[in-house]
């Protein structure tokens, strides 16, 4: 096998390194970043940006620490800019993408808000996954337990969850085994890394 072949195995392969942990990891457990042409670091939340990708792991830890440590400028092998603000922006574009996911899944008649319907999705196995405000009220909450099998997340706020649901506020949803499921599962993972802290507590916002 020659070496371009190796390396296009390598770059086609589903895990990348992460520049601050060292680890190989898969790439949905990952963020991906590309140099803009203004030599600035740019996140690539969707995966699309044309551009070598820099990998960091889907952590604030890791990715603090590679903002601190100049980890991007020694991936990218050239000066680059750096946002102090990149790790908020990045939390900001997950939380937009996770949202717009459920208001997909909403408009296709596949997720349900508020405690009554969530309640009767439960209670019939229609729920594949269990959405529950981080600032709800907590007796509120222990009321609904994750569907058997399913996915909970509990790291929205009352205001992101109302967004996808076209309303000001919403505590409690749910979103029944579809297609857009998994995306949702896989895309709130990534930001659960950057906002519940090791002990499982939500970050306060604001």
């Amino acid at each position: 096998m020659g070496r371009g072949k190796r390396t296009q195995s390598r770059e086609d392969g589903q895990t990348r390194k992460c520049i601050a942990t060292g680890e190989l990891r898969p790439k949905n457990e990952l963020l991906r970043f590309v140099v803009g042409p203004d030599s600035a670091i740019v996140a690539d939340v969707m995966g699309k940006l044309p551009g070598r990708g820099i990998w960091v792991s889907a952590d604030r830890a890791a990715l603090e620490k590679a903002v601190k440590k100049g980890l991007f400028a020694r991936a990218a092998k050239q000066a680059v800019t750096v946002s102090e603000e990149l790790v908020d922006q990045v939390e900001a574009q997950l939380v937009r993408r996770v949202v717009d996911l459920i208001a997909m899944a909403r408009k296709s008649g596949e997720a349900v808000a508020g405690y009554e319907k969530v309640k009767d999705w439960l209670s019939k196995d229609v729920a594949e996954i269990l959405l529950q405000s981080s600032d709800g009220s907590e007796r509120g909450k222990s009321k609904l337990s994750t569907p058997m099998g399913g996915s909970f997340i509990g790291w929205l706020t009352t205001e992101e969850l109302g967004r996808a649901f076209g309303r000001q506020t919403v505590v409690h949803a749910a979103i029944g085994a579809g297609g857009l499921a998994p995306r949702v599962v896989e895309e709130a993972a990534r930001l659960k890394g950057l906002r519940v802290s090791k002990g499982g507590t939500t970050r306060p916002k604001g």
